[in-house]
């Protein structure tokens, strides 16, 4: 089957011809994509040099935007996603290749201990993991890896899902759970990145917290909103019961938590069907 790999890169100068040179010695047949996303120094000059096909965004639009172009270009059967600045190792290329032989539709590298960026994504991805793994009911190892290998008509499947910025793994992970379609995981060291990172720790520590809300919205937002509803109808008759024996009456409280958990648990219901008609088959 033919192969893509798309790699984004935006400033990434001192690691792009690195990175390009290892891919090519690891796989001498695929095409590989270079998504310049507005980049400022010579990233598409040196990635050219290095045997890439370029495509440069005008301006810079998020790695999720890059991956959305990479992929609507790539001409394989297969598109390995992987960084451009020198983390992720080409070696394990061909390991998530094998996984795709064996019948899967998504393979994910999953970073090992001591791969985190730092200690505060380290535990921020372990929470990500959790939740992810409670709402699929399938173990999910690493959710937020960028370095992944996927049957292209599949992924294209939910482009229009994906985010412009940086959460674009989540979402597609969520989004193949959700289809029904094989996922798994092989195990990666992830390097230390070459040059500044893009992430900036406090507008990205919001975008994290949204990412918690997103995970349930793309699977199933009633196993989120249900339990919810059930710890405020505990609480409404728990405090009916205190109030009913020292007062003998029915208080406002009571009131408020019965309608609260009435009304998230419609909400998750609503949710729910509106997140059935996201993934309605196009054909």
């Amino acid at each position: 089957m033919k192969l893509s790999i798309v790699l984004p890169a935006k400033n990434e100068a001192g690691a792009i011809g690195a990175t390009i040179e290892k891919i090519t010695q690891m796989v001498t047949h695929a095409e590989i994509i270079v998504v310049n996303d507005g980049s400022s120094d010579h990233t598409a000059q040196i990635a050219e040099q290095a045997g890439a096909k370029v495509l440069s965004h005008p301006y810079s639009k998020g790695n999720g935007a890059a991956i959305k172009t990479g992929a609507r270009h790539a001409q394989g059967e297969i598109i390995i996603f992987m960084d451009a600045d020198g983390q992720h190792d080409p070696q394990d290329i061909l390991k998530l290749l094998d996984k795709i032989h064996e019948g899967f539709d998504l393979v994910v590298g999953a970073r090992q201990k001591g791969s985190q960026a730092s200690l505060g994504r380290g535990i921020a991805n372990a929470l990500y993991n959790n939740l992810a793994t409670y709402m699929t009911e399938q173990k999910v190892e690493d959710l937020t890896s960028g370095f992944r290998a996927v049957r292209a008509d599949k992924f294209r499947e939910f482009i229009y899902l994906l985010p412009n910025g940086f959460s674009y793994p989540t979402t597609s992970t969520m989004a193949f759970f959700r289809a029904g379609y094989s996922v798994t995981y092989i195990p990666i060291h992830a390097a230390k990145r070459i040059g500044k990172s893009h992430i900036q720790p406090l507008k990205d520590g919001v975008r994290f917290f949204l990412i918690i809300f997103k995970i349930a919205t793309l699977f199933s937002p009633l196993k989120m909103f249900l339990p919810i509803a059930v710890v405020l109808f505990l609480m409404g008759t728990g405090w009916y019961g205190y109030t009913l024996y020292e007062y003998n009456r029915f208080t406002n409280m009571s009131a408020l938590l019965y309608t609260g958990s009435i009304m998230v648990f419609l909400m998750g219901l609503i949710s729910e069907q509106i997140t059935s008609l996201m993934y309605k088959d196009s054909e």
